[in-house]
């Protein structure tokens, strides 16, 4: 993100200093869009896997062997799995670009601008956890965005000769398309994912815009909350034996989810639209 950062800096250093075309106010209509990039996924590096072994619903369970011993002594980590043991370490969680559309609506009191938008966005963000058994088997499950709705209000304040700079803090609901996934070494038992892969959650940031004539860009950082609590994963027999930990407790087999239900993300963009 430093280089964005750097470009994002210099354009609004330039923007801020260059001369206005003309005095008009930020009442109005505009289109327009966003590329920037998104940060890794904040976990807090505190997920694991959470077990229903009775399918009674509540995941406090711990999976054990015939023997008694904890099936996942090894322990979990945040990111994909390497290898089926925890010495191969886990890939981070990642990233990427983030770009959209946007369209939205501002009025203006005095120096006070308010307004709504509207946004559709895509980012390449990344987020996986593992699980390993002492089989020794891996298990993760994966989660990236596939697309994401906004609506958001603004508010701020429009500054400078002619009022063409405008510094705005934002905020409002997002709705997002989370493509869930889950894969494993274990050949043995079978595994099926399944729950709602259409979460919502929250957004807020700040931005500035800089206004020349019909024209606006800018630089916006923004934080989006979503929460993604329904994904699970149903563990059956399969072809293993009934002593199998997965099946001891209930021959219907266990269930799985992931820990931190929250899927959290930053980004940085720079803005650019048309106003009318």
């Amino acid at each position: 993100m430093n280089q964005l950062l750097r470009a994002a800096i210099a354009t609004a250093a330039l923007a801020a200093f260059a001369a206005p075309l003309h005095a008009k106010d930020w009442t109005g209509g505009y289109v327009g869009g966003h590329v920037g990039e998104a940060g890794e996924p904040d976990d807090n590096g505190n997920d694991r896997f959470l077990f229903d072994t009775n399918l009674d619903g509540n995941f406090n369970d711990a999976v054990n062997t015939a023997a008694g011993a904890n099936a996942f002594s090894p322990g979990f980590c945040n990111g994909a799995a390497q290898t089926a043991q925890p010495a191969g370490g886990c890939s981070e969680n990642k990233g990427g670009a983030d770009w959209g559309l946007r369209g939205g609506y501002d009025w203006q009191s005095g120096s006070f601008v308010f307004g709504l938008l509207g946004e559709y966005a895509m980012n390449d963000v990344r987020d996986a956890v593992s699980a390993f058994s002492t089989t020794p088997a891996y298990y993760t499950m994966y989660r990236k965005i596939d697309g994401m709705f906004a609506l958001r209000g603004r508010a701020g304040f429009a500054f400078g000769d002619g009022e063409d700079n405008l510094l705005y803090a934002t905020a409002g609901y997002a709705y997002a398309k989370v493509e869930n996934s889950f894969g494993t070494s274990n050949g043995a038992n079978a595994f099926a994912g399944n729950g709602n892969d259409n979460v919502d959650g929250l957004q807020y940031g700040v931005g500035y815009e800089r206004r020349f004539d019909q024209f606006t860009v800018g630089l916006e950082y923004l934080l989006t909350q979503l929460d993604d609590d329904g994904y699970r994963v149903d563990v059956t027999r399969g072809n293993a034996p009934a002593t199998n930990p997965f099946v001891i407790v209930n021959p219907d087999g266990t269930q799985l989810r992931r820990s931190d239900t929250d899927f959290d993300f930053d980004s940085l963009r720079l803005t650019a639209t048309y106003r009318f």
